[in-house]
């Protein structure tokens, strides 16, 4: 290469090189670019790690003995972080040994907060929360969650089997006792028109089954589950009516014996209630059974069962 002229060859050699290089130097800035971004994601870890846990066992804690399932709430207060006024506010009411509860309420009422002290997912900021005679803030979160079963208004399924996912409500479970859980749920009978029964892989979040059939694997763990303390959050709104009487008749028979707690979307599931507290602000404002509640001229739960009656009237009629 002389006098100012390139040859092929020259051309070829240095673009090939600057290819190369240009290759090279990107690799090395994607590098610099995911090591920049792991540093980042690791400083929040570290904080993460550092952050104090929301709910302590005491040094003392021991292990809650349930048998009959009596709920105290004794004068308790409790706000959320953040909030200036408090959401409970001496908040005292008695749930007997096997009485079954339904809490109704508009949204932001306190019903959801209710079942959660009961759960020690909170701690109060006043007053204690008694299970048979005793303080649950003194007991270990472990032993207290064990004895109390919970079938929630959106059940979570892993991708795992059907057994391996009703088994989640008792760990070790034997093959018979889910095979009984389930038909205990009204969930048998599907289970064995799947491909592989008791084997079927459910998806994640159990996409690949309807939501009355995930709602009654959900109440299969709780049967499976047996525990004195039964937390529903009632789901069948949304389901057909097939399904919505398959689970309201597995629903009746797993509270039987069980001291009851269901959080009510639909009045119709509470008729049957031995009692029902009716939430406003943060006070039960109103409580006795569906017949003295509806007779009630005026009334919170009297006004929310007519507004849903002709709803529902007027939905029919539109069919």
């Amino acid at each position: 290469m002389g006098a100012g002229h390139a040859t092929p060859g020259d051309v070829t050699y240095v673009l090939t090189s600057y290819y190369i290089i240009h290759a090279y130097l990107r690799d090395v800035g994607m590098h610099i670019n995911n090591l920049q971004r792991s540093v980042n994601d690791m400083e929040e870890l570290v904080q993460i790690h550092g952050e104090p846990l929301g709910i302590v066992d005491a040094d003392d804690a021991g292990t809650i003995d349930i048998q009959g399932g009596r709920i105290v709430f004794d004068d308790v207060t409790f706000h959320y972080g953040g909030h200036r006024l408090p959401l409970y506010n001496g908040l005292s009411v008695d749930i007997d040994a096997g009485e079954r509860v339904g809490l109704v309420g508009r949204s932001g009422s306190g019903k959801t907060t209710f079942v959660k002290l009961v759960q020690r997912l909170y701690d109060v900021s006043g007053g204690k929360i008694l299970i048979d005679g005793q303080d649950i803030a003194k007991a270990t979160q472990q032993s207290l969650r064990s004895q109390i079963a919970i079938v929630q208004q959106e059940p979570i399924l892993f991708h795992r089997t059907l057994a391996e996912n009703i088994a989640y409500g008792r760990p070790g479970a034997s093959m018979e006792a889910i095979e009984q859980a389930a038909r205990l749920a009204n969930a048998h009978d599907f289970i064995m028109r799947l491909p592989k029964d008791y084997g079927t892989l459910v998806g994640e979040r159990g996409v690949k089954l309807s939501g009355g059939e995930r709602q009654r694997v959900a109440l299969a763990r709780a049967f499976l589950a047996d525990a004195p303390i039964l937390i529903l959050d009632e789901a069948t709104s949304s389901l057909d009516s097939e399904s919505e009487a398959l689970i309201q008749q597995a629903m009746e028979r797993l509270m039987k014996g069980r001291t009851s707690i269901v959080i009510a979307h639909r009045l119709s599931t509470v008729r049957s209630m031995d009692r029902i507290l009716v939430f406003d602000r943060g006070e039960i404002v109103e409580q006795g059974t569906h017949e003295v509640l509806a007779a009630r001229q005026g009334g919170i739960y009297r006004g929310l069962f007519e507004r849903q009656a002709t709803e529902f009237g007027q939905a029919a009629a539109a069919e």
